[in-house]
């Protein structure tokens, strides 16, 4: 129920350099409108000059033209290109994989773009990165192609933004306006919507499984956005500027005026920056380990810069904020000594914000005697504490005034096949966030 689909199947392959993009499906009933059985998308009419019998499923060479050659069931849809990783945590590139239509509430999008994450797949990954084989991905924008019954927030040909978020809007978190604490169980999160070629069950990570060119989620994952907005910049509200931005103004509700800390400047820490500034804070101290990085926070409205290695943050602190300390800290990262260096930086009554997620097992001690005398708070912060219809559409308003910036996030776009090139560079601190677009 609650089923979407968003896919880029169609068309001409739109990356700079390349000649071109023909997908090949021979159809073996009428579960694709508009191709009739047996018939090829590509090679209309008649059945498909591409099979040969050996289910010849991708071919690819750099920016060359690429071929898929898949033969469909009546009840599946094409998953398209995609990036996953096999049961020994290897890349898989292209392997034939299926996805289910939308039933009751679901849609499906494509012409996908995601944005990149810190996995690189061209080695074995190992249980530190979930059950598999998986499908990895988990922000993305994308054009809905089709909807499943009972689906009113979206139509096919929408534009929306697809978050991990999936709420019911009437369990105890979803009633007291925390949907991303929703404790549902949805039929999408007891079977995964994507299987392999023999049928068995592939890991949809995230909820989304963003890394393919077509994905399968509720339909309260999704929001409208405007046509005319980058693709590539709306993927980014999906995940890294909701939490972050959310932190400041959901989780934290930082009043005007404000001395604000934010430990760590990547993705999510860049947006608590924006949310802080927009917000009205006296003075924002960006704190990271790379001067580029505490430098280009400035240009996100950081006031004051620290490199954590080189000098003193909590005497720089008390020297801004005139002795009194931070009123609110952001640990954007999930480094231990974030956690444990951020306690000291507080000012009387001001409140840690605990955005970046750590390994699992790490742990920080606090002294509760001094928070309780202090009154200081720790507060949690999942996913920006967002009411995706309400925020991502005031996000996007902020952003068409010119008051939160989304395209300055975005250093390069990357083909799917050169998914490993993009997080490098961001490994190398030489972009600020790389998207991948189909």
């Amino acid at each position: 129920a609650g089923l979407a689909v968003i896919g880029a199947m169609d068309g001409q392959d739109q990356r700079p350099g390349a000649s071109g993009r023909r997908v090949h499906v021979t159809q073996a009933g009428p579960s694709m409108p508009g191709v009739p059985a047996g018939s090829c998308q590509a090679c209309e009419p008649g059945p498909c000059k591409m099979l040969a019998g050996d289910d010849r499923l991708l071919r690819s060479a750099g920016k060359a033209l690429v071929e898929t050659v898949i033969t469909l069931p009546p009840e599946m849809i094409d998953h398209g290109r995609h990036l996953a990783a096999d049961r020994a945590g290897r890349q898989t590139h292209g392997r034939r994989q299926r996805l289910r239509p939308p039933a009751k509430g679901g849609l499906k999008l494509g012409r996908c773009v995601v944005d990149e994450v810190g996995v690189r797949l061209d080695g074995p990954v190992g249980d530190d990165k979930g059950e598999l084989p998986a499908v990895y991905g988990h922000e993305c924008s994308g054009v809905v192609e089709k909807v499943g019954t009972g689906v009113s927030t979206v139509k096919a040909g929408d534009h929306v933004v697809v978050t991990l978020i999936r709420s019911c809007g009437h369990c105890h978190g979803c009633s007291t306006g925390n949907p991303v604490t929703c404790s549902t169980q949805f039929p999408l999160d007891a079977k995964s919507p994507i299987t392999d070629a023999e049928g068995n069950s592939v890991v949809q990570s995230m909820r989304t499984g963003g890394f393919a060119e077509f994905v399968l989620v509720h339909e309260s994952q999704c929001v409208a956005i405007p046509p005319t907005m980058k693709m590539a910049s709306a993927s980014l509200l999906a995940c890294g500027v909701i939490t972050g931005f959310g932190a400041v103004t959901n989780t934290a509700r930082m009043p005007a005026g404000s001395h604000v800390v934010v430990i760590g400047t990547g993705g999510v820490g860049l947006n608590a920056i924006q949310g802080a500034h927009v917000s009205g804070a006296r003075s924002v101290i960006a704190v990271d380990i790379a001067d580029s990085k505490v430098e280009a926070a400035k240009t996100f409205g950081a006031t004051h810069g620290v490199n954590s290695l080189t000098g003193d943050v909590a005497a720089r602190v008390q020297d801004i904020t005139e002795g009194h300390g931070a009123d609110y800290v952001f640990v954007t990262v999930g480094a231990k000594s974030a956690f444990d260096s951020s306690y000291g930086l507080l000012a009387k009554g001001g409140s840690v914000v605990l955005v970046g997620m750590p390994a699992s097992g790490v742990m920080s001690e606090i002294d509760p005697g001094t928070m309780a005398a202090y009154s200081q708070n720790i507060l949690g912060s999942k996913m920006g504490s967002a009411r995706i219809q309400v925020d991502i559409p005031n996000l996007v308003d902020l952003y068409r005034q010119g008051r939160v910036k989304l395209d300055e996030l975005v250093t390069k776009t990357y083909p799917l096949e050169q998914i490993n090139e993009a997080i490098d560079a961001v490994k190398r601190g030489e972009a600020l966030r790389n998207v991948i677009v189909f």
